[in-house]
């Protein structure tokens, strides 16, 4: 064996590929990465591509299963500014869920988590951890002006 194995999300699209992959752009910047894409036709038929170093691929063919929140892609960002654009940005066309998950207009689940979130969820005192933990599952988006200190 002379390549090591590897490990990729693949994200099936019934359609639209070509849209989420600029949306993905638009989004995350230079965080995202098209590495490869294959043409069928006129049709973007596949791509690999990352976000944030983790690797994805993304193919766009009908008929395949719908997106559900029993997989989510995790990402985390450093502050509320941040939390708010990443947030505002994959809601505009999809979806507010609970406790920083969300869904973007193709139907991909992502949880949106600011890294200082840690700060509350583990505080020292567990009467806090506790009170924050409670706090958090009554949010849709993140917000770290709610959280106990």
């Amino acid at each position: 064996m002379t390549q090591p194995s590897t490990l990729k999300t693949f994200l099936w699209f019934n359609d639209g590929l070509q849209d989420a992959l600029k949306f993905y752009k638009a989004t995350f910047g230079e965080g995202m990465v098209v590495a490869e894409e294959s043409l069928n036709n006129e049709h973007l038929f596949i791509a690999e591509f990352s976000i944030f170093g983790h690797a994805l691929v993304g193919m766009s063919v009908p008929g395949g299963d719908t997106f559900n929140n029993s997989i989510s892609l995790a990402i985390q960002v450093d502050g509320q500014e941040e939390t708010d654009r990443v947030w505002n940005a994959i809601t505009s066309g999809g979806e507010p869920g609970r406790c920083g998950w969300c869904t973007d207009q193709w139907g991909v689940s992502w949880q949106v988590t600011p890294f200082q979130m840690g700060e509350f969820l583990g505080h020292p005192d567990p009467a806090k951890a506790q009170q924050n933990m409670g706090i958090m599952q009554q949010m849709g988006k993140i917000q770290l002006s709610d959280f106990v200190k």
